[in-house]
């Protein structure tokens, strides 16, 4: 199979109780396709300004992140400000700047068009559609969102919901979405509307995954100090989806091993502001993460 990633390539500045940091590289499209590049070699579509470093591009591809869609235009980079307390749970959003996204229209290059696997990462729902006319025959269709866009496009997800295979939220997305506060009722009421897979993210709390006729639960891995949250959700779904290319195949217990596989990249993204930790992150850490959850939860 072969995935591909349409998300956002940013910067942000980041503070915390303990440091501030100012215009790293972040970005939905960003965290998921670093994290996938362990297991497959992800295709990456996204847009950004003439202020991007181009270093950075060639990191991706060093990392064999496929970059024929990742558009360079006049203008400035995607922006996200955001402010964390001491529960790494609650952030604020202090500032958001669109720039170049503003006017992305995503258009896929050729040889992303026969993609087997599409990730629809934290983008605008408007763009779905447009998006997936472009694919010719994809297995899995993959989608998260963010608060911003269940709050403002409520209707837009509902109905982008009819045309994918997997769902991804954080617990607090998914009950704003259904107007449940239980997760198992928020659940079920998300696979009605289509997806065969509902993947709801609980931060420090692990995660639980909802199937038509199965739910799976993991931990998350034991942390004494995050550093920084940010792309921790995105890092799981670009590590349950490289692992589940990888595998190619569809199964309960593949699924399961990519919940473990997604929970383990996403703990070492936390260790660290950005991409930071990803970048000095090995293969072999992630196996010895991936065995120790396998201890944390077997009995």
């Amino acid at each position: 199979m072969s995935l591909l990633i349409v998300g956002s390539i940013a910067f942000d500045t980041i503070e915390t109780p303990y440091e501030r940091r100012e215009r790293i590289v972040g970005g939905s499209g960003t965290y998921c396709a670093l994290a996938a590049s362990f297991f497959t070699r992800p295709m990456l579509s996204g847009v950004v300004g003439e202020d991007f470093p181009r270093e950075i591009i060639a990191f991706f591809q060093n990392r064999g992140i496929q970059t024929e869609g990742v558009l360079i235009r006049p203008g400035k980079t995607f922006f996200w400000e955001g402010k964390y307390g001491y529960d790494p749970n609650q952030r604020e959003t202090l500032r958001t700047e669109l720039n170049v996204m503003a006017e992305f229209i995503p258009s896929l290059p050729e040889s992303y068009q026969q993609a087997t696997i599409v990730y629809l990462a934290t983008i605008d729902p408007d763009w779905h559609e447009a998006i997936l006319n472009q694919v010719k025959r994809p297995k899995i269709v993959a989608m998260d969102t963010i608060q911003f866009w269940v709050t403002h496009k409520t209707e837009s997800l509902w109905q982008s919901l009819k045309k994918v295979n997997i769902f991804f939220a954080n617990d607090e997305e998914i009950r704003l979405l259904t107007r449940e506060v239980n997760l198992v009722r928020a659940g079920k009421k998300v696979l009605e509307a289509g997806p065969s897979l509902v993947i709801v993210k609980k931060g420090e709390h692990g995660a639980l995954v909802f199937g038509r006729d199965f739910i799976f639960g993991t931990l998350a891995h034991p942390c004494e100090e995050v550093v920084d949250p940010t792309g921790a959700g995105d890092s799981f779904a670009g590590g349950f989806l490289g692992y589940f290319d990888r595998a190619k195949k569809i199964s309960p217990r593949t699924i399961k091993k990519a919940v473990v596989a997604g929970s383990a990249v996403a703990s070492f993204v936390i260790e660290d502001f950005g991409i930071d930790r990803l970048r000095r992150l090995t293969p072999e850490e992630i196996r010895q993460r991936m065995r120790f959850f396998h201890h944390l939860v077997s009995f």
